[in-house]
Parts: structure tokens; C-alpha cells; sequence
């Protein structure tokens, strides 16, 4: 994959012959943001639509000897060309030549001689921006750079140098996304023409928009706008899951009434042996009450019986208590009382003497006798 990364000229000089010696500072390690467009244009790795993306260009890559000495004799040119510079086409586009390239600090520095006099007053007009082109290798996936930025994809291997382009700032600008003052771009052939040439925009598709993708400004506005999107998205989705998890724990509550109101309906279910014991428990309150001398409705529940009771009893003292507090009372107050039994109590009086009722029941027997006889005999 062809790639071109934008250099700062560093005290331009003449010679003694009218060329133009400079030190272009060049690459960088780091993450280098690219157009999904620009390094996976087939979308093989699904990245062609996601707008910019981060390239890790690590230490081991940029300043490896062999690619770093790739671009030394390679020629500067005047524009990107569409095609990658050759013995056959040298001739068409050499403006100059990369004599050397070092280390300084995080940079690659290149020294450049310009030898055509048409370029070096272009440069003397102010077209200074530089944009190296060169070929390398990527690799797609998940990298972590050093300050822990996550990047999609890495320059595993710069795997030659093939030039240098003196590029308007505009032009190069344009497309590429600046970064601690460097502009990094993709330098694929079929996205220099429009680069290089005036040719028309390449239009790509960043969330909702179509978008010129060598106007910068309008690119940024795009990623932006998606951004903010996908911010509003990730809100909504949020807010939804947490009003999903305030319902089912609603909802849960709910069930947990229901199964105690189901309980509590199974546990109230009568049967006879329930019918039977409340029956025995409602006599046992009325024969305790009865005995205790308190009168009550012969329609009064339970409660009702035991509140008349505990109110003959104990008076304004009981005012206000509870249907709990009124039963305790009550159990308290009918400890000893004895429910009314008419059979023992009949016994216990003993065998009462009904004097001649026996002779009055013999008189009476006689009689209706002698009127049935009478009857007869008239």
C-alpha cells in the first residue's frame, strides 16, 4: 500500500550553484489518523465506511534502518505523481533528490537538494509543504499505542521509499488529518488525481452524509456529527436499559404480591375440618362470654363478642385497643370461665318431687275415658 506523510522544510539554503538544500523532518511515531476509505478501500476488513481511523507507526517501523535507507537517491517531485517513480518516468518527474535521511529524536529527517529552478522559485513562492510517498505494509486488528490510544490497524513494514512531493499546504491539508502539526494521508493511486490533479472530489459516506473527501473541514464536521449520533444512540440505549430494569423490578414486586395473595387465599380456603374448628372456637367464645355474664347481638362475630366482654370488664381502660389487645384481654379475663351445661346442671339440683302428678295424670285419663263413652252411647 502506498502511503505519503507531510514534512516541515527546516531553513531552506542555497548553494553555490542555485540549488536549494533543506532538512525535512518526516515521520513520526505514534497514531496516524486515515479515511477508512483510504486504507481498507475494498472495505476487507469492513473499515471503508467508518470515517478516520488510527494507524499505529511504532519505533521498531519508523526508524528501521533498511526502510529509512530506502529513500536515499529517490527523487523530490513537484506534485504527487499517479504513478509511483520509475527509471521510465524519472525523467518526467525529478525535480530534486533525497541525499540523506537520520535520526532526530522521534523523527525521520530527510536532506533534500532541489535542482530545478521552475520548483525552487514555487518554493520561494510559498508552496513549502513536503509529502513523502512510500510503500508499506498493514496489518488490521486491535493495537494499543504507548499513550493507550486503541488503533485498528499498524504499519508492520515500510517496505521501500520512492519520493518526495513539494505539495500545496491546501492540496495536502485538505485530505489528511493534522496532528501535532503534521498532515499524514494515504497516497493510494486512485485518490492522487484528485489530490494532485483538480480532478472530481471522491465522495464517501460518513454516518448520514455524503461528504467531499478531500475537504478536511467538511470531513471533520461529518465524524462530528456522527459522534454525535452514536453519543445520543449510546444515551437512548442506556436510558432504555435502565427504565427495562426499573419495570422488571416492578414487575417482580407485583409477582411477589400476587404469590403472597395467592398464599394467602390457599391458607383462607375453608374445609370441613376448618369449618368444624371455627364453629368449636365461635361456641367456646359465646359459652365464655355467657359465662362471665355478658350479654351480646346474636348476630356478633368473634371480635365483636370478645371487644362487649372486654369492655364490661375493664372499661375506659380498654378504650382504643387493638383487635390483638382485645383477644389477649379476653383470654386473660375467661381463663376460669366455665361454659353453661344444662344436663349437669339438672343433676346438680338432684330429682324434684312433682307431688300427685301421677294421680292427676290417672283422673285426667279416666275422664277422657268417660267422655269417649258417653260419645258412644248416644
Amino acid at each position: 500500500m502506498q502511503f505519503r506523510d507531510a514534512l516541515t522544510l527546516d531553513a531552506p539554503r542555497r548553494t553555490k550553484d542555485g540549488y536549494l538544500a533543506v532538512r525535512a523532518k518526516a515521520a513520526r511515531t505514534g497514531v496516524y489518523q486515515y479515511l477508512g476509505s483510504e486504507v481498507d478501500p475494498d472495505n476487507t476488513h469492513g473499515l471503508r465506511d467508518k470515517g478516520l481511523i488510527n494507524v499505529l507507526r511504532d519505533e521498531s517501523t519508523v526508524f528501521d534502518t533498511a526502510a529509512a535507507q530506502s529513500f536515499v537517491g529517490k527523487p523530490v517531485t513537484d506534485d504527487h505523481p499517479k504513478d509511483a517513480v520509475t527509471a521510465d518516468n524519472w525523467r518526467d518527474h525529478a525535480r530534486g533528490t533525497i541525499m540523506g535521511v537520520m535520526r532526530e529524536g522521534d523523527y525521520l529527517a530527510f536532506d533534500l537538494l532541489l535542482t530545478d529552478a521552475a520548483t525552487i522559485a514555487k518554493v520561494d513562492g510559498g508552496k513549502r509543504e513536503l509529502s513523502n510517498g512510500y510503500a508499506a505494509e498493514l496489518e488490521f486488528g486491535d493495537f494499543k499505542a504507548a499513550d493507550g490510544t486503541i488503533c485498528q490497524a499498524r504499519q508492520s513494514k515500510i517496505t521501500g521509499g520512492n519520493h518526495v512531493a513539494l505539495v500545496d499546504r491546501g492540496r495536502a491539508g485538505s485530505e489528511c488529518a493534522i496532528k501535532d502539526g503534521f498532515a499524514v494521508c494515504d497516497a493510494n493511486p486512485a485518490i492522487l488525481a484528485a489530490l494532485t490533479t483538480g480532478d472530481t472530489p471522491m465522495k464517501i459516506r460518513i454516518g448520514d452524509a455524503e461528504v467531499d473527501a478531500t475537504n478536511g473541514e467538511a470531513v471533520r464536521i461529518a465524524v462530528d456529527a456522527l459522534n454525535t449520533k452514536l453519543s445520543d444512540s449510546a444515551k437512548a440505549l442506556t436510558d432504555a436499559q435502565a427504565k427495562v430494569a426499573e419495570q422488571a423490578t416492578t414487575l417482580a414486586a407485583k409477582d411477589a404480591e400476587i404469590a403472597t395473595l395467592n398464599q394467602k387465599v390457599a391458607d383462607s380456603a375453608l374445609t370441613p375440618a376448618k369449618l368444624r374448628d371455627a364453629a368449636k372456637a365461635y361456641a367456646q367464645v359465646c359459652d365464655k362470654a355467657k359465662a362471665l355474664g355478658v350479654t351480646f347481638a346474636e348476630d356478633a362475630d368473634a371480635d365483636a363478642i370478645m371487644k362487649a366482654v372486654v369492655d364490661a370488664k375493664m372499661g375506659d381502660q380498654a378504650k382504643g385497643w387493638t383487635a390483638d389487645q382485645i383477644a389477649a384481654s379476653f383470654a386473660v379475663l375467661s381463663k376460669d370461665a366455665k361454659a353453661a351445661d344444662p344436663v349437669r346442671d339438672a343433676f346438680r339440683g338432684g330429682i324434684v318431687n312433682v307431688g300427685d302428678a301421677a294421680a292427676q295424670a290417672d283422673a285426667a285419663l279416666s275422664k277422657s275415658v268417660d267422655d269417649l263413652n258417653a260419645w258412644r252411647n248416644q
